[in-house]
């Protein structure tokens, strides 16, 4: 069946066009809630959000469908991704939803659900919400008596930020650090720089006042010249980088200097086989993950599972093969000791915990090899399909003949946005811009 509303990470667009309308939400509410439907017990929900202003219409839009099925739902307000995740577990929810669009900017929104395992759903279990969301409305409204209830309940964001304080050694403190956190004017802007605090750290916090338009706007993980530029400002010895909901995290050291998800699953896998806490001899990245962490890791004696773009795709790799670190070059790092999906705040604590143990500045701890070079480019198009065209093919196995066994190309539609990406990374730059600029030419051409 084709996927008429989910990608990679939910189903995510324009707000207020569809499938972000609130008709669909209504419907997306419906559906899910008939799903996960099961027993003779009251079911309930739990549903957070970022900052976006379209954030109300569609949480309005699902409550009325949750609850037209007979589902009582729980409003979390502003939380992360992991937050939702884990409180889905807590409260004993038969489902949890994130209304987000992580990184995108304010005009989209996205909805994200969570089994009452916590994890994500499987590509099954979608296919099931989108069949029911083409049924009758009708056929699935639950009888006047059995309607159910919709609340606003206080105190999860301390429970969360309790959560990832406890990720730590208890005796472990942060204090003399000074920290800038940017928390992108989104969903973390009050519990992560609490959680920092309360932990002992001195924190400066920007990306912290949102409108319902700023979130993810010239800050966060997908725009760190903000952050570098503060770092360098209150001369800090870290600067984190979250995004729109928090499941993903992006660190600065203290030169003002990137540092990517693939430095940062180095440093976590390395410190955590060192004290016997890996649970697997590798750990699991995604397709777009450098060349140069598989080499590190293959230095140490590790493996490094590929996994398609998307960080359910890790997380389900983890749990079929028993590993606990995985991850995404983004900055989706997620570690199954303590979440079930990526977790910006948590994985950033765990970073933390290797700087102090090892007493060096983050600029040493954070830079475990040197990468291999990288080239993205992005092909929008519409309606076709560049990748079934034989030029396009032809041209992408013609860079695979160039690159040889020095470099590797990753080609694929993006899950959330009309766009080929075009991925290559090689030992010689100037052989793998041609090889990626003559693919793009050839996508470009079949995409007009």
């Amino acid at each position: 069946m084709t996927r008429k509303y989910f990608g990679t990470d939910g189903i995510r667009g324009t707000a207020n066009r569809a499938p972000m309308t609130p008709d669909i939400a209504l419907r997306v509410g419906m559906a899910a809630g008939v799903s996960f439907r099961n027993g003779a017990h009251r079911h309930r929900v739990v549903i957070g959000k970022d900052t976006r202003l379209s954030g109300y219409m569609i949480e309005n839009a699902l409550v009325a469908g949750f609850t037209s099925v007979g589902l009582d739902v729980l409003l979390l307000g502003p939380m992360p991704t992991p937050a939702v995740a884990m409180l889905t577990r807590s409260v004993r929810a038969d489902l949890g939803v994130m209304i987000s669009a992580s990184h995108n900017p304010y005009q989209d929104n996205g909805i994200k659900f969570f089994g009452p395992d916590g994890y994500k759903l499987s590509d099954a279990v979608e296919k099931e919400i989108e069949v029911l969301i083409e049924r009758d409305p009708a056929s699935m409204l639950a009888a006047p008596s059995k309607l159910g209830r919709a609340r606003r309940i206080d105190g999860m964001r301390d429970r969360y930020v309790e959560f990832a304080k406890r990720t730590l050694p208890r005796e472990m403190s942060l204090s003399g650090l000074r920290i800038v956190v940017d928390c992108a004017n989104g969903a973390a802007y009050k519990v992560a720089p609490d959680a920092l605090w309360e932990l002992g750290a001195e924190v400066i916090a920007i990306g912290d006042e949102p409108d319902g338009y700023n979130i993810n706007l010239k800050c966060g993980s997908t725009d760190t010249e903000a952050l570098c530029r503060k770092v360098h400002e209150v001369r800090a010895d870290i600067g984190i980088a979250l995004d729109g909901d928090a499941d993903r995290v992006i660190i600065v050291d203290e030169n003002g200097q990137v540092v990517d998800g693939d430095q940062l699953m180095a440093v976590v896998a390395q410190s955590w086989l060192e004290d016997g806490r890996l649970s697997a001899s590798g750990i699991v990245a995604t397709v777009m993950s450098n060349l140069g962490l598989e080499r590190y890791l293959g230095g140490l004696g590790l493996s490094l599972a590929r996994t398609q773009v998307g960080d359910r795709y890790v997380v389900e790799h983890m749990r079929q093969h028993g590993y606990n670190v995985g991850g995404e070059q983004s900055g989706h790092i997620v570690l199954s000791d303590f979440a079930t999906t990526g977790d910006g705040l948590v994985a950033a604590l765990q970073v933390l915990a290797c700087v102090s143990k090892l007493g060096r500045p983050v600029s040493e701890v954070c830079r475990r090899f040197e990468p291999v070079p990288q080239i993205l480019k992005n092909v929008r198009y519409q309606g076709s399909k560049p990748l079934e065209n034989a030029d396009v093919q032809a041209a992408i196995e013609d860079g695979r003949k160039t690159l040889g066994n020095s470099g590797r190309l990753v080609i694929r539609p993006s899950g959330t946005e009309p766009l080929i990406r075009v991925m290559g990374e090689a030992d010689n730059k100037d052989v793998l811009a041609g090889v990626v600029d003559r693919i793009v030419d050839a996508v470009t051409h079949a995409a007009a």
